[in-house]
């Protein structure tokens, strides 16, 4: 992730952005993420961490507008169990898993993008593909006759 910025919050739930010298949203604060920074909400008037707070309603706030990133069975698990199981394995293999993924999605990616480069034709791929697909047809229809026969 690139550096990390610090932004204070307000009791009139205000952010400053330290950086910019700038009071921003939460939305600018999700953008700032998605653009790869690291941020810190401190509370001004308690110097208390709001960063978890801050970044949870980022989430609520994209829930809200039916854009959930959590399938509801996840929600109930951490409702279920709470910190005592799970936060432990969000902070040392969910990230860790999550990290894995985008890193192997953006080196298949990269895969792909490097053979349409080289001018690789994937329409006699899609060819084959489709007709073994139809070829699975041909065997699930004889199975559905066999079946019918009994």
């Amino acid at each position: 992730m690139g550096n990390k910025i610090d932004i204070k919050k307000y009791p009139n739930r205000r952010l400053y952005n330290t950086e910019t010298s700038t009071y921003i949203t939460i939305k600018d604060v999700a953008e700032l993420i998605k653009s790869g920074h690291q941020v810190q909400v401190t509370d001004v008037t308690t110097g208390e961490d709001m960063t978890a707070m801050v970044l949870t309603q980022i989430v609520m706030d994209k829930a809200k507008n039916n854009e959930g990133l959590l399938p509801v069975s996840l929600l109930h698990l951490v409702i279920q169990y709470g910190e005592s199981h799970l936060h432990e394995f969000f902070e040392k293999y969910l990230e860790k898993t999550m990290e894995n993924y985008l890193i192997y999605r953006k080196t298949m990616d990269d895969q792909v993008n490097a053979y349409l480069d080289m001018g690789m034709d994937f329409s006699s791929l899609a060819e084959k593909t489709l007709k073994d697909f139809e070829s699975m047809n041909m065997f699930k229809e004889a199975f559905q006759r066999y079946g019918k026969k009994k």
